[in-house]
């Protein structure tokens, strides 16, 4: 048994922030902004305070970095955050640090320098109950903060901050030799110009590690501004708690980057917030402000896909899930959490297109659909509808393979797919009718791509279906193949790269083929189907050809290299209903105009829930207008088998008899019973056959009150329910139903 292999690329959904990243205390913007826009201050607060230290210094001295990074610089200019960090604390209720009742611990620490790096660097480790010394040569602690802030603002700040710990201050003491120091580490910030005790030559870049056991150097001493002193102290602090615990020094300190990319034209424009007093924002102010930042993320498939903004899952979180669903990651046992998601996954690709790794969900998807089956633990009943609708295509009654009389080969085969015919068999005959006109010796071959069973995981079906399809192409002399769909262009070039092919469209552009209906100038969209994305030549193709018949265009949001699923790929209507009547939602809400498509199925899911649409070849062979009601799958069946009959009688001049099998019963089905069929995918061929079961073999229960009969049966995997009633020439259905479930009978 193959395995499924798929590696998740290195996903940027967890990428820091451009501004977390230059951020001295590298802050966690996305969630302190995002407490700011639900004016939740408090909780914001605590977030900064976390980060900084003393909240009331760095929001003073805070050179703002992060505006420098901020993607909206550019725009409309960049998010006011140290304006938003002074809100945070002149908004919130209570700014006192938290008191923590954990046991001290008895290593002690020496910190020489009482300047602001050194506080730091004590109030992290005292806050963490390690016994902390600090020694200062002045008779003063605050450093150089006494030249540039108001001795009440910083003192204020330090005293609050401080005032849940314990530490030994010492002060009008100048240490001048290290070595009489007892401590089990000790931090040298002794500011600029301060001594280093011959510890700072021969110190790694980027690293607070000297080359003396325990001890650790940093702040003013080694350049730093004030703000990235205090951060200097703080990641100290950090390294001296890994020392203590591991007796290894650190090595270089990491220098935080970011991978995450973020488009500018997606941003839209929001004119900064200014405060109406003075140099603060009050609450409103504060939180508009907040709205305007964009708490970068790289978060291009949650804009994009469909499915992952339906389950609210990044890709991480769904390649784990999907890992335990097809038990991949070695856990024992059945987990079935992501079989719907997995079966729910339209792949359309724009999940891959639009991401900056290239990451292709839709591929890992199909990956674990693929695993499910060969473990048979994918449900049947998801694909088995869809799997036989492509086996009825192929089927004698429907599917052939045909030369024009009197040519032994062809330059050109036409390949409609089976669902072009299925929703109007014109579609079929009249683009044929053209190609000989012009190709005389095109031949025609009426199939299913095979999509179904690519989409379905079953890859046995696939591989039959791909050789079917490749004999055949094989026997008329490898032709050309001329494309109506693109999912069947996508299909052969997947899966069968030898067949070369072009698009119907591009020739009749080429041939000058003009529209027959004239659209006067009606405004329309043109709705792409996402398998045409990759197809910029085809989609500009179409446009050409409506403007042909006097369309208007507007653009829609999604068109182009971002055309998204009509909802119908991946056949997920079975798997998840509520999912696709969503995408459809989303699909016809673009705005209030007509579409003009060029799939067969993006026209008719749209027509179901009531848009106007045309199918390209409605225009230029002027044949249905934009409301035409689509036909049911029962209608479909018909049509496929309708369009080789009329093909064989008007290019073959063949007439075809009754199949074998075709039935002569006549079932009366009113309109509303008729549509609930055709929604629980209910083909009435298979209510005509139980019927005639149940009237054959007596196996029916009469109801002496209504007259009706009642009756089953089992075709496959369904049992089909009948309640119906004799009628002059017939039978009238009353109602129907299918599931899953075999009946059992007992002998009595």
């Amino acid at each position: 048994m193959r395995e499924m292999k798929y590696e998740l690329p290195d996903c940027l959904q967890e990428e820091p922030a451009f501004c977390t990243v230059v951020c001295p205390f590298h802050l966690d913007m996305r969630d302190f902004i995002e407490k700011m826009q639900r004016s939740s201050f408090n909780s914001a607060f605590k977030v900064y305070r976390d980060a900084v230290g003393f909240p009331g210094i760095v929001a003073e001295l805070c050179h703002e970095p992060c505006r420098e990074v901020c993607p909206r610089r550019d725009k409309d200019g960049a998010a006011a955050v140290k304006l938003l960090e002074k809100a945070s604390i002149n908004h919130a209720k209570n700014c006192n640090p938290n008191a923590y009742n954990i046991p001290r611990k008895d290593k002690k620490i020496g910190i020489i320098g009482a300047g602001i790096s050194g506080l730091a660097c004590a109030l992290r480790l005292a806050s963490k109950k390690y016994d902390v010394t600090v020694y200062e040569q002045s008779d003063r602690l605050g450093g150089h903060l006494w030249g540039v802030l108001p001795p009440e603002l910083f003192l204020e700040d330090i005293e609050r901050q401080f005032q849940y710990e314990k530490y030994t201050l010492v002060l009008n003491t100048l240490i001048e030799n290290i070595d009489d120091l007892k401590f089990d580490a000790v931090y040298v910030a002794t500011g600029a110009g301060g001594s280093d005790f011959g510890l700072k030559n021969g110190m790694a870049e980027h690293t607070f590690a000297s080359n003396r056991k325990g001890v650790f150097l940093g702040g003013s001493l080694l350049g730093a501004g004030s703000v990235d002193a205090i951060a200097q102290g703080l990641a100290v602090a950090n390294h001296i708690e890994s020392y203590l615990k591991t007796g290894i020094m650190s090595g270089p300190i990491k220098m935080q980057i970011t991978k995450m990319e973020v488009c500018s034209r997606e941003i839209s424009f929001s004119d900064p917030v200014l405060p109406a007093e003075g140099n603060r924002f009050n609450q409103a102010e504060a939180k508009a402000e907040a709205d305007r930042c964009l708490r970068c993320s790289c978060d291009a498939c949650q804009k994009h896909c469909d499915l992952i903004q339906h389950y609210k899952k990044k890709p991480k979180q769904i390649f784990d899930e999907v890992r335990a669903t097809t038990g991949l990651d070695g856990i024992r046992g059945k987990i079935t959490v992501a079989t719907k998601l997995i079966a729910t996954c339209n792949q359309c690709g724009l999940c891959k297109d639009t991401c900056p790794q290239n990451i292709d969900m839709g591929k890992l998807l199909l990956e674990g659909r693929r695993e499910l089956h060969r473990k048979s633990s994918l449900p049947w009943a998801y694909h088995d509808f869809f799997l036989r609708d492509m086996a009825a295509a192929n089927n004698e009654s429907a599917h052939m393979v045909g030369v024009p009389k009197g040519y032994p080969e062809s330059e050109y085969v036409f390949f409609p797919g089976c669902q072009l015919g299925a929703s109007d068999p014109a579609y079929v005959s009249e683009s044929y009718r053209l190609l000989l006109e012009h190709k005389p010796d095109t031949a025609l071959m009426l199939s299913c791509c095979g999509a179904p069973a690519v989409w379905s995981g079953d890859e046995k079906i696939q591989e039959e279906m791909f050789g079917k399809i490749k004999d055949e192409w094989s026997s008329l002399g490898k032709p050309t193949v001329i494309f109506a769909c693109t999912t069947c262009r996508k299909m052969f070039r997947d899966y069968l790269p030898e067949i070369k092919g072009v698009y119907l469209y591009d020739i009749l552009l080429q041939w000058g083929a003009k529209p027959r209906k004239n659209m006067g100038g009606q405004l329309f969209s043109v709705f792409d189907p996402c398998t045409s994305r990759n197809e910029p030549a085809l989609q500009q193709t179409i446009r050409e050809l409506a403007k042909n018949s006097g369309c208007l265009l507007e653009p829609l949001p999604y068109e182009g290299s971002r055309a998204q699923c009509c909802s119908f790929g991946g056949q997920v209507s079975i798997a998840n209903p509520a999912y696709v009547k969503s995408v459809v939602k989303k699909r016809i809400g673009q705005n209030s105009n007509p579409y003009i498509t060029y799939c067969t199925n993006c026209r008719d899911v749209f027509a179901a829930e009531g848009k106007p649409a045309l199918h390209i070849l409605d225009i230029i062979f002027d044949l249905n207008d934009k409301l035409r009601t689509p036909p049911t799958i029962t209608d479909r069946q018909k049509n496929r088998i309708e369009l080789k009959r009329t093909l064989l009688k008007q290019f073959w001049n063949e007439e075809v008899t009754a199949e074998p099998g075709d039935s002569s019963t006549v079932l009366l089905i009113r309109p509303e019973l008729k549509e609930k069929l055709n929604r629980e995918l209910i083909l009435e061929a298979d209510i005509i056959a139980a019927v005639e079961y149940c009237e054959s073999n007596g196996n029916k229960v009469e109801d002496p009150v209504t007259g009706s009969f009642f009756g089953y049966l089992q075709i496959e995997h369904f049992t089909y329910w009948v309640e119906y009633r004799p009628t002059e020439g017939g039978f009238e259905l009353i109602n129907a139903y299918c599931h899953r479930m075999r009946i059992v009978t007992e002998d009595i």
